[in-house]
């Protein structure tokens, strides 16, 4: 009890003195963006704005579908995005299945420059006005992207504070460092992928042997168009199936902790 006077008489002491510069702030809740898993977003509700978020893997480990998760969520909540794409590996067509809407995506391709991309990416949070930015490092040789300057990091998160804007950066090995609030390493489970991506090729061959069989019906009995069966087939993300043998650990979250162990994703995953 007397410590608790105590402590009310300093800072009451402090107060009259220095006025608010000694007032305990509360801290404002960190708004998040969706991913579109909801097994991520379950724990988290999403990637934190106004900061970067880093998506660790390796080839065929998933990162490039929570990219376009992630995509598809921002641009269908009717957010401006960007994707700074280093080595112009952005796929449209897998994009477009993963139902992102491109009228709404910033593609900005840097032609294996890496330089060339982190300016770009610089230019873009400094303007403002976008929902989501994505730096594409993720076939870039890890020995680069090990040797990219703290500075960099450090400017990117300031640029991001008190902004609506999340910062994704992909890579092969964890680069961003400290400066990153939350770090996604994205794991493939060797067994659990390869019938993952036969169910995937499965339905792939089902949707043309059905979009065949619809369309020699149309010609016939003018029932059916073309463009009322893409819409149909549209809904469908065959790519998706392949979440299911994607692990994703988190290893970094700032403020708040992470509570459970590795995210593991069953067969009934689709975004």
């Amino acid at each position: 009890m007397t410590a608790a006077l105590a402590k009310i008489e300093i800072e009451s002491a402090l107060a009259r003195r220095f006025g608010p510069a000694f007032q305990r702030r509360e801290k404002p809740l960190v708004e998040v963006l969706p991913t579109g898993v909801s097994e991520i977003d379950l724990f988290m509700s999403g990637v934190p704005r106004g900061a970067i978020t880093e998506i660790v893997g390796a080839v065929s480990s998933g990162r490039t579908s929570l990219l376009m998760s992630l995509l598809a969520v921002a641009t269908g909540q009717e957010e401006t995005c960007a994707l700074v794409d280093c080595n112009d590996t952005f796929d449209l067509r897998s994009a477009n299945t993963a139902q992102v809407n491109l009228d709404r995506v910033l593609w900005v391709r840097c032609n294996h420059r890496l330089e060339r991309a982190f300016k770009a990416t610089d230019l873009l949070l400094q303007s403002g006005g976008f929902g989501l930015v994505v730096l594409n490092l993720a076939d870039v040789a890890a020995k680069c992207a090990r040797r990219v300057v703290s500075s960099w990091w450090f400017r990117f998160r300031r640029a991001l504070e008190n902004t609506s804007t999340a910062l994704i950066v992909i890579t092969p090995i964890a680069s961003v460092r400290s400066c990153a609030r939350l770090v996604l390493t994205v794991n493939k489970e060797t067994e659990v992928w390869r019938e993952a991506e036969a169910a995937a090729l499965r339905n792939d061959a089902k949707l043309i042997n059905d979009r065949e069989s619809a369309m020699t019906h149309a010609r016939h009995l003018s029932l059916v168009t073309e463009s009322t069966f893409k819409k149909q087939t549209e809904s469908l993300l065959p790519h998706s199936r392949l979440f299911r043998g994607m692990c994703v650990r988190v290893n970094q979250e700032r403020p708040t902790a992470w509570t459970g162990g590795p995210v593991r994703f069953s067969t009934h995953v689709y975004i």
